[in-house]
């Protein structure tokens, strides 16, 4: 009785004290998990006037993948990117994103999204020709691992 009396009267003091053990918990993973991040940023140069096919494309057969690392914990975050105006050629991008990984390993496993394409893609021939495709559109591509600079 007395110990029901007690939770009574005190439940919300400690309903706050879960609550804060958990941000700090969760503020303590995340911290760690930043730490141990690796970002690459992919940048795509598509032949002219075939940008939106190529992102359609990108949107269709590959972020889909990625969402599902991303679900796993083995991506942290996707963003995509594309330029507002034209650039000169030799310096001209179509479309730049980037992947933050879990760590090291996750951004170099080749296999990461191989075991979501035949859960995402039951044909998985349709798949290949459609990234054939978006791979012949393309004029060149390259990925660039960062690192953050801590400023003073």
């Amino acid at each position: 009785m007395q110990y029901s009396l007690f939770l009574r009267k005190h439940a919300g003091k400690f309903l706050l004290l879960v609550v804060a053990l958990l941000l700090v918990s969760s503020y303590q993973a995340h911290s760690q998990q930043k730490e141990n991040s690796f970002v690459i940023e992919n940048y795509y140069k598509v032949k002219w006037g075939y940008a939106d096919e190529f992102i359609d494309l990108w949107k269709t057969n590959h972020y889909p993948l990625l969402k599902k690392a991303l679900e796993k914990g083995d991506i942290i975050s996707v963003t995509a990117e594309k330029p507002k105006l034209h650039s000169g050629e030799d310096t001209r991008w179509d479309f730049k994103v980037t992947i933050v990984f879990k760590d090291i390993k996750a951004a170099f496993d080749p296999d990461l999204t191989t075991p979501y394409k035949k859960q995402l893609y039951p044909d998985l021939d349709k798949l290949a020709k459609d990234e054939q495709h978006r791979f012949e559109l393309l004029l060149s591509h390259w990925d660039i691992p960062t690192e953050k600079i801590v400023l003073p």
